[in-house]
């Protein structure tokens, strides 16, 4: 699957896939997994991450409204895909179709910026 192939399908699904779409197309890394898993399976597994997300307080993107989406897919087969963030600042999780058609729903979460240089921020000293 091409960029902008993934990036077509990304329409208004969950208000993630505009945001997504906008980090595939900034340059953003992306992968699509081979192998389906069923949607009631995933659904479990999103929903608890909504609840831990939500007790930590980290900024989501439509992980509730994803949640809701793969559980009324039941136990339709899914793949699912990832697209980082160029700036590494979101990573979005994409849930499509079996034949990798469509984009049924898509998440993303706010990712924790890398420490540059983490001797001199534990010990207080800033860098020179």
């Amino acid at each position: 699957m091409t960029r902008e192939d993934l990036a077509a399908m990304l329409g208004g699904q969950t208000t993630a896939c505009g945001p997504a779409r906008d980090a595939l197309l900034s340059g953003g890394a992306f992968v699509i997994w081979d192998g389906l898993v069923p949607a009631n399976q995933v659904m479990h597994t999103y929903r608890t991450r909504l609840r831990i997300t939500q007790k930590r307080g980290q900024q989501t993107q439509a992980l509730a409204a994803t949640v809701n989406i793969l559980d009324q897919a039941g136990d339709a087969p899914l793949r699912i895909g990832r697209i980082d963030a160029a700036d590494a600042s979101w990573t979005f999780m994409l849930f499509l179709n079996a034949t990798t058609t469509a984009v049924m729903a898509c998440t993303g979460v706010a990712r924790a910026r890398p420490i540059t240089n983490p001797a001199s921020s534990r010990s207080g000293i800033d860098p020179e």
